[in-house]
């Protein structure tokens, strides 16, 4: 089983921008744990950052035949983004799923952060568990992708 992790704008700043919200633990660090997870769990991560909305588009768009599942931490075009929306819908519609995360939780930040432009083109969302949301988001996808299988 191979998962696309997606990390979208300013998560290359994790361990330095405002620890507080988003901890101190770098991307790096992050993907290494994330990649020992999903080897324990019998899936290859590939986890990828980008700061640009067509980046992350292409990556969507390409999954399908590479991949059985997407993590997506969209950061600020989450709440804004159309395109991504757009895109996720349309592998989501040929069998590759995504899991929403999030290391904050947005519903409890500032208003503007409250609408996620691409919830309804994923099959769940994680947020809220600092870094460990997206450990969680993966277990949640492997075992949702092992019960669609069956």
């Amino acid at each position: 089983m191979r998962i696309l992790c997606i990390s979208g704008p300013n998560l290359q700043l994790l361990g330095t921008r405002e620890p507080s919200i988003y901890g101190t633990e770098t991307l790096p660090q992050l993907h290494t744990r994330l990649k020992a997870r999903g080897k324990e769990l019998g899936a290859k991560v590939d986890a990828r950052q980008t700061n640009h909305e067509g980046e992350i588009c292409d990556w969507i768009g390409t999954s399908r035949g590479k991949y059985e599942g997407l993590l997506l931490n969209a950061a600020a075009y989450t709440h804004t983004s159309l395109a991504i929306f757009d895109a996720l819908t349309a592998v989501g519609a040929m069998g590759v799923p995504c899991v929403e995360v999030h290391i904050s939780n947005p519903e409890a930040r500032e208003a503007y952060r409250r609408e996620s432009r691409i919830a309804a083109a994923c099959v769940a969302k994680v947020a809220g568990f600092g870094a460990d949301s997206y450990l969680l988001a993966l277990e949640g996808l492997v075992r949702w992708l092992g019960r669609s299988k069956s």
